[in-house]
């Protein structure tokens, strides 16, 4: 068995995203704009989506946007600290500018799609791996009429999405990141099919305008 539908959800904003820092696996907390934008993605994502089991990044800016949604549902939040952001080690809490820098060589690269040689960077197919076996786990723990809610961070569901299509994450670049409390919506293909899931909706959000959305409520009065 598995669920019928996955719906990977990104974040709210927190001080890096608006700083433009580089997060990574350190713990940031939402800042006032991604706990506003939690509530709105919630209400959002609620009304399209409701989910029988909602499983989140233990890290708290990913768990604390889960919580908002799993209150419209009526659910607990399960964490997994398999669905983590992917580790950027020594360049995390830096911005672009700060590495391109420090390490442009290395940043060259990872800036071309490749896998820059610099200490605790994960690989993207490593990355791909660990959040494949954690979505499927949670999904397999469901039938095919319900839905598994995923709220994860912005590289990690991407390498996920990737593979879960059947493609190379560590060659592939062809699917645009999730804006901050936007998702993805996946569904199962028939049985035997390849690749197992299809991608029905990517990047989908509360609809607010980005420049609104990015700026908060602040910027609708």
């Amino acid at each position: 068995m598995t669920a019928g539908t996955v719906v990977l959800l990104r974040h709210a904003r927190t001080a890096y995203n608006a700083g433009l820092r580089l997060q990574g696996q350190i713990d940031i907390p939402l800042d006032e704009v991604g706990r506003w934008q939690a509530e709105q993605g919630a209400t959002a994502l609620a009304a399209s989506h409701k989910a029988s089991l909602v499983v989140a990044s233990d890290l708290g800016r990913a768990s604390d946007t889960a919580a908002a949604y799993a209150r419209h549902v009526g659910l607990e939040v399960v964490t997994d600290a398999g669905l983590r952001e992917r580790s950027f080690g020594i360049w995390e809490g830096m911005t672009d500018a700060e590495i391109a820098e420090r390490w442009p060589d290395e940043h060259a690269v990872w800036r071309s799609g490749g896998e820059p040689p610099v200490e605790g960077v994960e690989p993207k197919d490593v990355v791909a791996r660990r959040m494949e076996e954690a979505v499927l786990r949670h999904a397999e723990a469901l039938s095919a009429g319900e839905t598994l809610v995923v709220v994860s961070h912005g590289s990690a569901i991407t390498q996920a999405i990737t593979r879960l299509l059947g493609l190379d994450p560590a060659t592939w670049r062809g699917l645009h990141g999730l804006h901050n409390v936007h998702w993805s919506h996946l569904h199962a293909s028939a049985p035997g099919a390849a690749p197992a899931w299809r991608l029905v909706a990517h990047n989908v959000g509360a609809g607010y305008p980005l420049d609104t959305w990015q700026s908060g409520p602040e910027a609708r009065q």
